[in-house]
Order: C-alpha cells, then sequence, then structure tokens
C-alpha cells in the first residue's frame, strides 16, 4: 500500500472506511481531555472528522500526516490555515516529532500485518513521556484487505512491551456496522 495506491483512493473517492463523523467512542475519549494544550497527533489522518471535533472544542496543538497528495490537498482547503493545526504530507515512519496523544482511527488495519511491529516501534518513538495512543483496533479478522484485522491476543502481544495497556476492551458505542467488533484502545508509553 503506497502513496500512489492511497492517493488514487482519494482521487477516486473511494474511501468505504471513511465513517463522515467522528468515532462515538473517539468522540467520547476527546471529551475527558481537559488540557486544551496538549501535542496530538492523528497519522493516516484520512478527512480528519477528529481534527475538525478537537478544533471545534478548542485544542491549539493538533497535527495531520498523510501519505495520500490528494487528502492532504483537501485538507488545507478544508482547514484554511488554522494555526491550531499542522497538516504534513509525508510517510508516518519518517516522521519526527513529540506528542502526548495519538489518535488511532483505521490507520493500523490499513498497514500490512507484517509493520505492525515498526507500528509500534514509531508510535513508542513518537509519544513524550506518559504519552497515550487511543483509539480503536478491529477485534476480526478480514480477507484480503485492507483493512487487516486481527484480536486482543495479538495486539498484546504487539503492544505490551512498549506500552502500558489501561484499556482493550470491546467498544461500547461503535457505529452500527461496526458493532461488536472494535476494541477501544488506551495505551500509554512506558519509560
Amino acid at each position: 500500500m503506497n502513496k500512489e495506491y492511497w492517493d488514487a483512493k482519494y482521487k477516486n473517492n473511494a474511501t468505504g472506511w471513511d465513517l463522515g463523523e467522528v468515532s462515538p467512542a473517539i468522540k467520547t475519549y476527546i471529551d475527558t481531555l481537559k488540557n486544551k494544550n496538549i501535542s496530538i497527533l492523528i497519522p493516516g489522518c484520512g478527512n480528519s472528522y477528529e481534527a475538525e471535533y478537537l478544533l471545534k472544542y478548542d485544542f491549539t496543538n493538533v497535527s495531520l500526516i498523510d501519505i495520500a497528495p490528494t487528502l492532504v490537498e483537501n485538507l488545507r482547503l478544508k482547514f484554511n490555515n488554522n494555526p491550531n493545526i499542522k497538516i504534513v504530507l509525508g510517510d508516518f515512519f519518517e516522521h519526527e516529532g513529540k506528542y502526548d496523544l495519538i489518535i488511532e482511527q483505521t490507520f493500523f488495519c490499513a498497514l500490512l500485518p507484517i509493520m505492525r511491529l515498526n507500528y509500534v516501534l514509531k508510535m513508542h518513538q513518537l509519544l513524550s513521556n506518559n504519552g497515550k495512543l487511543v483509539g480503536l483496533l478491529f477485534n476480526r479478522i478480514f480477507e484480503g484487505g485492507p483493512p487487516f484485522g486481527g484480536n486482543k491476543e495479538e495486539y498484546n502481544q504487539f503492544f505490551s512491551s512498549h506500552f502500558d495497556i489501561l484499556k482493550m476492551e470491546l467498544s461500547q458505542n461503535s457505529i452500527a456496522p461496526r458493532a461488536n467488533s472494535e476494541l477501544f484502545i488506551e495505551l500509554q508509553k512506558k519509560a
């Protein structure tokens, strides 16, 4: 899944994973955040409804990264030079920075499964001390892919050496088509 693959998806509006809104589980989590100045990254950000929601509630330090040029151009128009958001066209695995929170929404499942350990290591590197990786992972298997699914046991094996698993449980407020097939995760970087 390279830049051309993902760019073609956005050029052709072939974005079947796009909910058209913030996932309810992520919205519920965002609503618990008190500090509006924490640094937040949304990798493989897609149409970034999460970023819209964060900006609506006065968060001041939101970064988005995606590899698809068409999408990034659309986002730059959508967010119209808002000073509280940084939009990066680039490869997540080459990205540098430090973040208090990274929001996971359909990025992990879009990566080839052989990239999962690299994902875990990169997330750990990008998070500040006590930083958190929060979002949703699929709790089911897909034929072919993307998306690529998995299960709680597999995810525990990947994450537990680098993260304290604060939550990894069946999402109670997924959208109807994804009910009982998503795990909500709240993982804190280990020192």
